[in-house]
């Protein structure tokens, strides 16, 4: 059997093909499109698939990585599939590398690895993260979601002592309400801790953040990752014509829920994917673009399933601008497919469980 070659990285990785963009007012520059590992790379999934397609992603310019303590299935095995690579792979190029992490969903048994923001839960948390990482801290741990039984003043109090300790480098939120992300930035500035991003849902069917999370992130100075710009996956060619029997969505092994490809969303995304035909793009390349066309989004979080798709969506960087007429046509179709399943969760309402 022979022995695996060692990896060496691209040479060219920062020869301008991936854009770098402020987050917010901070110091920190972040890709244009990040590298999530919400699926395809837990204990399930092929190792050296994942291990791929992380290569690639940071032979392109890719330098952040997000992950959380529940990505897998089954829990945990994300960030220790990712910690296998850090130490193979990305240990000499750590200081190149953004990796953040997040708690909030339910992980482990018990009152006090359930859904929440106590103190108690994130900083276990955070400690159990940073050893399946094999790291001794993380760039951002983020609150990953709102928590309706837990003061928010306990939850930003505990993500400024991880950040305190020297755990994490930044903080940030994901799918919390404008008023709540203004409460929260205004809590961690008590204790002098700034709010560095906001990680919410956000794509060409889903436009909620345009309401008024964007102006509140930039009077906040807060920087913007938007996940799921490919909603879930609708974005792409692979449900021009509904869902394909190969798909994982038909086998019930997808996160999409096949509802929502109603007859009336399946219309938008072919009519989008006209549009993105006229630009020379794939419709993921363009669902990408679009979301980057606002300077307030920092980056765009993209999940792939093989190196293939990766490069697709990578390649979206290659036509970030779009004409006047281009964004008028495209919001003819790209409007509210009532797909946002992160919308309840930023507020301070009953939650239903993911």
């Amino acid at each position: 059997m022979p022995y695996p070659q060692p990896y060496v990285a691209d040479a060219a990785r920062y020869d301008g093909r991936m854009p770098y963009r402020r987050c917010g007012v901070s110091g920190l520059d972040l890709p244009a499109i990040s590298l999530g590992l919400w699926q395809n790379f837990g204990g399930a999934d092929v190792f050296e698939n994942g291990r791929a397609m992380l290569r690639r992603a940071f032979d392109r310019g890719v330098t952040h990585f997000d992950l959380a303590n529940n990505y897998g299935p089954p829990y945990g095995s994300a960030e220790e599939n990712f910690g296998r690579v850090l130490a193979t792979d990305f240990a000499s190029h750590r200081d190149e590398l953004i990796i953040s992490t997040k708690a909030g969903w339910d992980m482990w048994p018990g009152p006090y690895g359930d859904v929440g923001g106590s103190k108690k839960y994130l900083i276990a948390s955070c400690d159990q993260s940073l050893k399946r990482m094999g790291l001794d801290y993380v760039d951002i741990f983020y609150s990953h979601r709102v928590d309706p039984k837990t003061p928010l003043e306990e939850t930003m109090g505990a993500l400024a002592q991880i950040h305190r300790q020297g755990k994490a480098l930044y903080v940030g939120i994901s799918s919390y309400s404008p008023e709540l992300t203004r409460k929260a930035a205004a809590i961690l500035a008590e204790y002098k801790v700034p709010l560095l991003i906001h990680q919410p849902s956000y794509s060409m069917l889903n436009r909620w953040i345009e309401e008024s999370l964007l102006d509140t992130l930039e009077d906040l100075g807060t920087g913007c990752i938007a996940f799921s710009p490919l909603a879930q996956g609708m974005l792409t060619r692979k449900y021009l014509n509904g869902v394909p029997e190969d798909a994982r969505a038909s086998k019930g092994g997808s996160s999409l829920d096949t509802r929502l490809l109603s007859e009336e969303n399946i219309a938008r995304i072919r009519a989008l994917n006209a549009i993105a035909e006229k630009r020379g793009q794939t419709l993921a390349q363009m669902a990408i673009a679009w979301v980057l066309r606002d300077p307030r989004v920092t980056s765009a979080l993209v999940g792939a399933r093989t190196v293939q798709q990766l490069d697709d969506s990578l390649d979206a960087v290659k036509n970030l601008d779009f004409s006047a007429e281009e964004l008028a046509e495209i919001d003819t179709h790209a409007t509210e497919g009532a797909i946002d399943l992160w919308k309840v969760s930023s507020t301070l309402e009953d939650l239903p469980q993911r």
